[in-house]
Parts: structure tokens; C-alpha cells; sequence
């Protein structure tokens, strides 16, 4: 039986839904006790201000975002298959859960809202981008030394052109909430790296893809 959530928990987990619609800016203090069915006193016992609450949130975010976007991911040797799991749990895990996120993704919505307004939290939601673009730069070195991908491959490059391209889909997916176009946005990054990808056997080593192709 699922134990009941905390206060703090509930204040966490109802701004996060809140920064995902509406963002850091345009959500109230109010908003978020009616959301979380609480008083300012409880609100201020858990939060010493609303800026505290925000790196609680984006904790939290952060925490959600691992579990989703990586599972698995450790059970893959192949670098290349890393990747596309990475993107198959991206659109299916994470930004498919409308419950945690209604707005669509938080992150994204943070970074477009605080960029001119808060630059210091927008750098923070910042790291996270970059983050992931060096994991990904990372598995596409790994690629090209292991023979999985051409030895012209950029991996700088590549990984800022799927980081932009991951980004991309979210905000479209944000808007219009389709799912079929979201599929066909990440599917679509998947068969280019496999453009990228030397033969099979080429290298002597067998590329691991442990998921259905057609998901």
C-alpha cells in the first residue's frame, strides 16, 4: 500500500505539477497552498522562501528525470544502443507522464520563463542540459572507438545536434500534446544514428538492441 505523502512532499510534488504549466514566475505562493491543501504556516515550517522551494523542485525534477530517462541503460553494453534506449525512455517514461509534468516538461519551461528574468536559477536548470549533452557526446566517443559509429562522426557535434533535437520535440510535444508526432520526432533522431552506424560485423562486434525498433 503506497504510504501517504509527507506536507513537504506534497508541496514538492504540487509545485512541480505547477512550474510545469505555468512556470517558477507565474506561480503564486497562493496557487501552490491551494494545490497542496495547506496554510502559509505550513508552507513557511517546510520552505524559509519560494526561491528555497524552487531547488527543492528541480531536485526532485532531476531525481524523476534519472529514474526515467536512464533505466536500463546500465544493463547495455553498446554505446549506440545507450543512446536510443535514452531516447526511447525520453518520449515513453518521461515526457509521456502527464501526471508529474501536465505542462509538459518542467526544465524546459523554467529555462525559456527565468533566462532573462532570474538568470542565476536559469543557469541552474542550465547544468542539467549540459550535463546530458556530455553524457551523450561520452557514449558517442565511446561509438566511434569501439567501431559502432564512422570514424568521421563528430561527437561534439552530434550531441548538441540531438540535445537541440531532444528539445525540440519537447516543446512541440508541450503545445500540441501528440503523441504520434512525438514519436515520429524521436523515432526520427534514431534513424539517423543508424545512418551514422558502421555495418554490423564491421568492426568485429555485435551492436546490442535490446528494445523493439517499431516502439
Amino acid at each position: 500500500m503506497e504510504l501517504a505523502l509527507s506536507l513537504r512532499e506534497t508541496i514538492i510534488k504540487e509545485s512541480l505539477r505547477l512550474f510545469s504549466l505555468k512556470g517558477f514566475l507565474s506561480t503564486s505562493i497562493d496557487d501552490i497552498l491551494k494545490a497542496s491543501h495547506t496554510s502559509k504556516g505550513g508552507f513557511y515550517n517546510h520552505f524559509a522562501s519560494k526561491e528555497y522551494l524552487f531547488f527543492q523542485v528541480l531536485d526532485e525534477a532531476q531525481a524523476i528525470w534519472r529514474e526515467r530517462v536512464l533505466f536500463g541503460l546500465d544493463e547495455i553494453s553498446s554505446p549506440l544502443a545507450k543512446i536510443r534506449q535514452l531516447l526511447l525512455n525520453y518520449k515513453d517514461r518521461y515526457l509521456k507522464d502527464g501526471d508529474s509534468f501536465p505542462g509538459g516538461c518542467v526544465f524546459i519551461t523554467l529555462s525559456v520563463e527565468l533566462d532573462d528574468q532570474r538568470p542565476h536559477l536559469s543557469r541552474e536548470v542550465d547544468r542539467g542540459f549540459q550535463g546530458l549533452r556530455r553524457m551523450i557526446e561520452k557514449l558517442l566517443d565511446e561509438a566511434v572507438k569501439l567501431g559502432e559509429l564512422r570514424s568521421s562522426v563528430s561527437p561534439a557535434a552530434i550531441a548538441g545536434m540531438i540535445l537541440e533535437s531532444m528539445l525540440g520535440a519537447s516543446v512541440a510535444f508541450g503545445v500540441g500534446k501528440s503523441h504520434a508526432s512525438l514519436d515520429g520526432s524521436i523515432n526520427t533522431l534514431i534513424d539517423f544514428l543508424e545512418e551514422l552506424k558502421l555495418p554490423d560485423g564491421r568492426s568485429g562486434m555485435t551492436v546490442e538492441y535490446p528494445a523493439d525498433r517499431r516502439q
